[in-house]
């Protein structure tokens, strides 16, 4: 039984301290989901920090996952962060058509390379 345990804490850990999140948020008339693929980021910085987004007015959901999944319209390669030296890829799922928004603040504001999967 002890042994059944430490690999469930062991599933656990792996789950909550992924390379990668996945955030879901939801209210009236939106629903957005990407997910942010980490670079160099120091784990705990990118799991606290960048993958708990505080968003009012709207239900988020995170998960965590290894790499991202496949099925994203569009992924913001080496996008750099605002004020910090870190990296990441942030993949975008839904709305196709956002990508006319996405891919110049992609090049233009975060200093990545657009990539259509």
């Amino acid at each position: 039984m002890r042994g059944m345990w430490i690999i469930f804490l062991g599933i656990i850990s792996t789950s909550c301290w992924g390379q990668a999140c996945i955030v879901h948020s939801e209210a009236d008339h939106l629903d957005v989901k990407v997910c942010e693929e980490n670079r160099n980021i120091p784990s705990q910085l990118f799991a606290e920090g960048f993958c708990k987004p505080s968003l009012k007015g709207q239900k988020v959901t995170v998960s965590y996952a290894e790499h991202c999944p496949a099925g994203a319209f569009g992924v913001c390669s080496n996008a750099h962060v605002d004020n910090m030296p870190y990296r990441q890829d942030i993949h975008y799922y839904g709305v196709a058509a956002d990508e006319r928004f996405l891919q110049p603040f992609c090049a233009q504001k975060s200093q990545g390379v657009w990539i259509k999967p």
